[in-house]
């Protein structure tokens, strides 16, 4: 078993983590709040690997034999998520306490684990927000978490879109065993009709944000909500500015991150 060690900035943990197990990890060990370790059979290309992560300083060494897959999926807990959501892996069964709802989880399949403080945030904010029989969109779905939550809390319709093509096809292939008819498409927000949805979910990063700002105005109804994370305190100033939003905004905080209620 081969281990690679990488040190890597909380924005952009998720997406490294996403590409870690497309480039065939068997598990990975949060080591701390910026380090990670990646588990790979004897049989990788580590120095290619290694390559591939240049930019994390990343550090090879040969492992002890032992079960990694089942010592790092040990390291994935089913989490309490706001006041009505219960995070669980998917080869856990843990019921969901009373008066929380289930939300399984695929830890390292695209962006969204449910780990990350900004995807909390924004199920936090999907909760205080959503009403029954809506309209949802989610931009930028990665493993499609926020649409899935939207459509355990009521939502009549939810859409969700990835400019990833990847990131889609994980999401839909999430979606496959659930209940929910929830519509995943490759693509951008020019590819949704004006004032179509009632809560548009967005949690990805401040200047792709500010980037899309026009077309999400666009795309929302006449008093609907947005829910948006994935950047911190400081770049809040430049998504509500970019955004023209006059309306006093609902936010919350976890650690450094911010989620923007509008």
């Amino acid at each position: 078993m081969i281990s690679i060690l990488l040190t890597i900035p909380r924005p952009q943990r998720d997406q490294v983590i996403a590409e870690l197990w497309e480039a065939g990890t068997t598990g990975i060990d949060e080591e701390d709040d910026t380090r990670l370790r990646a588990y790979f059979e004897d049989t990788c290309d580590a120095p290619r690997i290694a390559r591939a992560f240049a930019a994390y300083d990343p550090q090879v060494r040969v492992e002890e034999q032992r079960d990694w897959v089942a010592a790092a999926r040990d390291m994935w807990q089913p989490v309490a998520v706001g006041e009505r959501f219960y995070l669980v892996p998917a080869w856990r069964d843990d019921p969901a306490p009373c008066g929380r709802v289930r939300l399984k989880i695929n830890p390292g399949m695209a962006c969204g684990t449910g780990s990350h403080p900004a995807t909390q945030l924004c199920l936090m904010g999907l909760e205080r927000t959503l009403e029954p029989r809506q309209t949802v969109l989610d931009v930028g779905t990665g493993s499609g978490i926020l649409a899935h939550a939207a459509a355990l809390l009521g939502a009549e319709t939810v859409i969700a879109c990835d400019i990833d093509h990847d990131a889609a096809r994980i999401a839909r292939e999430n979606f496959a065993s659930t209940l929910f008819a929830i519509g995943v498409f490759t693509g951008s927000l020019r590819s949704v009709r004006s004032e179509a949805v009632d809560l548009l979910l967005a949690n990805i990063s401040a200047p792709a944000l500010a980037q899309l700002a026009p077309e999400m105005r666009r795309v929302l109804r006449g008093g609907g909500h947005m829910v948006l994370s994935g950047f911190g305190h400081r770049q809040t100033a430049g998504v509500l500015a970019a955004l023209g939003n006059s309306a006093p905004a609902t936010r919350l905080n976890r650690e450094d991150w911010v989620c923007l209620i509008l």
